[in-house]
């Protein structure tokens, strides 16, 4: 392991050993000051993030950009303080941390017995609502992690979810899709956080009026196993609760090759989560190079 990995896995350790022992307002106030002085550093990050935003907000000044940063670096912080605490919080904390609109989709899909796959952004705290789901629902799902580097950073991430309640599967290997295809077979829940396509060999789709591609996955498996596919979009708001929305579900179309569907329900699923992140530009945490016209054509992938 170089002396690079060593130290992003001490530190995360660190988050995760020490900032769940702090008082929430104290986790808060550390978050925001940690923001703020990675917003006026103006790394590489905040400068992706505000071009982003940009795309988002194609009207936006300069200097609203440049609040939009801001704002988004301090809920990608808050995100970070919460999920270092959630190992920490008790059920009912989690129970009150989370209100989602519109979760009848769900409910009812769970009912149904037929599976149903939930497709987030990268918006807000993705992994509070997982362990809302476990918890206040009481469901289980399985979920797929990026394998990170070092490796022993990507075994912390597995035990955290595991922790909260998910099952976790590694992205590469080539296993994960059969497996969340059993899962599903057998009535269960899958989530997925699917508006970055890390094989670059995703659908292309429009987003924001220019092209940018997602993973086809949750279309697929909705195809194969009848699943239902349910869109879910993220915000924060003022208050320590996190808000939320279950959009109606994304149909399987009823003539196409299996591509044509796939690209059409890629495309509805894009259409969802520009919704809610135009509702919530702030809330976006997207660091990453995502439009096509942002990668590099060569490589085809960030």
């Amino acid at each position: 392991m170089s002396a690079q990995d060593r130290l992003t896995d001490a530190l995360y350790g660190l988050g995760w050993g020490t900032v769940k022992k702090l008082p929430e307002p104290a986790a808060a106030r550390l978050g925001r000051t940690i923001a703020d002085l990675a917003w006026k550093q103006r790394g590489k990050g905040v400068q992706r993030l505000e071009s982003n935003y940009a795309r988002v907000v194609p009207d936006a000044s300069p200097e609203r950009l440049a609040e939009l940063s801001r704002a988004g670096m301090r809920s990608y912080l808050r995100y970070w303080m919460e999920s270092f605490r959630l190992p920490a919080w008790s059920k009912e904390r989690i129970r009150g941390g989370f209100d989602p609109k519109d979760l009848h989709h769900l409910t009812e899909g769970m009912a149904a017995g037929k599976g149903v796959v939930l497709a987030l952004p990268h918006l807000a705290n993705w992994d509070l609502a997982g362990a809302w789901v476990t918890t206040k629902l009481g469901i289980p799902f399985t979920t797929v992690a990026e394998r990170l580097k070092p490796e022993t950073l990507y075994d912390r991430f597995v035990a955290y979810r595991e922790g909260l309640g998910m099952e976790v599967l590694p992205h590469s290997g080539g296993t994960a899709f059969g497996t969340l295809a059993r899962r599903l077979r057998d009535g269960g829940l899958v989530c997925l956080v699917a508006d970055r396509d890390l094989s670059a060999s995703g659908v292309e789709v429009d987003f924001f009026g220019d092209t940018a591609r997602m993973p086809a996955g949750p279309a697929l498996l909705a195809q194969q196993t009848g699943a239902l596919l349910l869109p879910v979009t993220l915000w924060y708001d003022d208050s320590p609760m996190m808000r939320g929305r279950v959009h109606p579900p994304v149909e399987v179309p009823e003539s196409g090759t299996r591509a044509e569907k796939t690209s059409v329900m890629t495309q509805a699923l894009a259409d969802a989560f520009a919704t809610g992140i135009a509702d919530h530009p702030e809330d976006w945490h997207m660091l990453q190079r995502l439009w096509l016209a942002d990668l590099d054509p060569a490589k085809g992938r960030p």
